[in-house]
């Protein structure tokens, strides 16, 4: 008998799953551990149009598994709320701001949608934000109440529509390039999140931030070694930007890191250190 997994069989047994309450339920959350009154819970906003949930849940999942911390993952960025996140200790953002609500032909902008049937006659693509100032304000008092804030990669880009989000999320998304090498420096050695972690290289997209906050907070800068800059609205962002800070914000905690494009970079050697690092301090437990 092959040991190949037919599709048929694929699906067949995601449909067992399905029916067992084990995959993702209709309100778009799931959980990879049981929660208990002794670990801290943590809520994580995930995907978007040009960043798949599935890559997400896969990579924090090993995170917090390996921490042994129950996790739970939305994708309904409309149930982010005052009422939902009073409930967890530590909110997780890897997402940016913008959705689609009348569509767009694929992900990524691949070249076969400009050979479609039908391209034509789409809807005119056009993102809108989705996060209101009641979300930020909401995410914010979460945070100055003694909650935690892990935003990841893209997540800075909702700074751009949210003025208490960017309040206490530190800063905001200028632009990133293509995927390509680059290297990520660590600032501050003596940082809990940053001991013990080396300096890395890593394929990703290098994003360019604008920090608001005092300097002495930034734990991680990087940089393109070949020199490779970055142009922006004809403005050249060199070759050096900010990686990532983590500060205290009322009892709260707030960390920052830009890497996590794909799988790969998420699960960079150094960079999983760091993150793990980085949720044992937001949590206080390190």
């Amino acid at each position: 008998m092959s040991s190949a997994i037919s599709r048929r069989r694929l699906l067949r047994s995601v449909g067992a799953l399905a029916s067992a309450g084990v995959l993702l339920d209709p309100q778009g959350e799931s959980s990879t551990a049981p929660t208990d009154s002794e670990r801290p819970r943590v809520l994580a906003l995930i995907g978007d149009r040009y960043h798949n949930a599935d890559y997400i849940r896969v990579a924090l999942n090993r995170l917090f598994q390996e921490l042994n911390l129950p996790i739970d993952y939305t994708i309904d960025y409309e149930r982010i709320s005052a009422r939902l996140l009073r409930t967890y200790r530590l909110f997780v953002v890897l997402r940016d701001g913008m959705i689609w609500p009348n569509g767009y032909l694929e992900p990524n902008d691949y070249e076969y949608s400009h050979e479609l049937e039908n391209n034509r006659g789409w809807p005119k693509e056009q993102f809108e934000s989705w996060i209101t100032e009641e979300q930020g304000s909401a995410i914010k008092d979460f945070v100055e109440a003694g909650g935690g804030l892990y935003a990841f990669h893209n997540s800075s880009h909702i700074s751009l529509f949210s003025k208490n989000y960017r309040e206490v999320m530190g800063g905001v998304y200028i632009d990133h390039p293509a995927l390509r090498p680059f290297k990520v420096s660590v600032v501050n050695k003596e940082h809990a999140i940053t001991r013990g972690v080396q300096d890395f290289m890593v394929n990703d997209e290098q994003h360019f931030v604008r920090y608001d906050k005092d300097p002495k907070y930034i734990i991680l800068r990087s940089e393109n070694i070949d020199g490779l800059t970055d142009i922006s609205e004809g403005k050249d962002l060199g070759a050096k930007a900010i990686a990532g800070w983590a500060y205290d914000f009322g009892k709260g905690r707030v960390v920052f890191t830009a890497a996590g494009h794909t799988l790969h970079a998420l699960w960079q050697p150094e960079y999983f250190k760091l993150q793990k690092n980085a949720v044992r301090w937001l949590l206080r437990t390190e």
